[in-house]
């Protein structure tokens, strides 16, 4: 057996992938009826739509196959996503990349396999549309053609998903994305017994800024908020607009005393930006710190929600303290 090899782009390429937001997703109608047809068409018990992860290809859709992902030493869209066009094994029996594959000597007993390339929008392959038979095969014009249909299509619902996933104001993730990488991240963390530290950031005083300043400025704060929290966390690090004051961060294989330093940078910018001249009223934050727990912490639903009541918490304090000094 031949493993695939790297592709050129790996890093760029990575980054495309989970900048869609589809990894780990449930399965959605939209790709299952393009597996579905794939199937029929080609008359081949298997049909699958394969992401290729770093360590792993994940099927956001399959026909005929139980698994939900396979390593990506042995798969054939590993091969696959390093071409242009149709990746075509007419027998992986008599193929030395192929003749010695678990996948070829075990189940499903691969024979024949067509991937068609899915690229995210910025070019890069980041998974298949492939076709699997059981018996050896080859694939004529009108196969090719058929193949590439079908891949393009399902390369169009790709970048629509991706754009139900992204706030129009921010461009950062919208709630739904920030939950699809964030899940993603969390099962990553848990496989490698990583620690996750996750962040509740609400800009308190939204409203009243727009009250005073109307609409642009408030639109321009929260790009400007966005925009600091980019640069003081890392690429690594999941953010997200997860609400319309309220912003998360889950910062991946960080512990609570690691996230000070991240925090301090966004701390300094937001002190630089309120003394800039022109702001009626500075940005007013509330932030609140919550770390992963897997016994309480079952899924992103339950951190959000912790983290949620930590920032009510927090505020609370906050204004209470407020109040104190003001001799309230």
């Amino acid at each position: 057996m031949i493993a695939p090899p790297m592709p050129y782009n790996e890093r760029q390429r990575l980054e495309a992938l989970r900048a869609l937001n589809i990894l780990d997703t449930d399965p959605e109608e939209r790709f299952d009826r393009f597996t579905r047809l794939a199937a029929a068409l080609f008359g081949v018990p298997i049909a699958l739509v394969s992401l290729v992860d770093a360590n792993r290809q994940w099927f956001k859709s399959r026909h005929g196959l139980d698994a939900c992902e396979t390593s990506r030493e042995v798969s054939f869209c590993g091969h696959a996503i390093l071409s242009d066009d149709v990746f075509v094994v007419e027998d992986a029996v008599a193929d030395k990349r192929f003749f010695d594959n678990p996948l070829v000597t075990g189940d499903p007993r691969i024979r024949f396999y067509a991937g068609y390339p899915l690229s995210a929008p910025d070019g890069s392959n980041v998974g298949t549309l492939c076709v699997i038979g059981r018996e050896p095969r080859k694939m004529t014009p009108e196969d090719l053609r058929l193949l590439r249909e079908l891949g393009r299509s399902i390369e169009h619902e790709m970048v629509a998903l991706s754009r139900a996933t992204i706030d129009a104001t921010t461009s950062l993730s919208n709630l739904r994305g920030f939950e699809a990488m964030a899940q993603h991240a969390m099962s990553l963390c848990q496989r490698l017994d990583h620690p996750i530290t996750f962040l509740h950031l609400q800009l308190k005083n939204l409203g009243e800024i727009s009250a005073l300043d109307g609409l642009n400025n408030t639109k321009s704060a929260l790009v400007e908020f966005s925009q600091m929290l980019l640069v003081a966390f890392r690429n690594s690090d999941v953010i997200g607009r997860i609400g319309e004051h309220e912003f998360g961060v889950m910062l991946t294989g960080t512990a609570e005393r690691d996230a000070r330093q991240p925090i301090r940078r966004l701390e300094e910018m937001l002190r630089d930006y309120n003394s800039q001249p022109g702001h009626s009223l500075p940005l007013d934050v509330n932030m609140a710190a919550v770390r992963y727990d897997p016994v309480h912490h079952r899924s992103v639903a339950d951190l959000l929600a912790a983290a949620a009541q930590e920032a009510v918490t927090s505020a609370q304090a906050h204004d209470q303290s407020k109040a104190a000094a003001h001799g309230g």
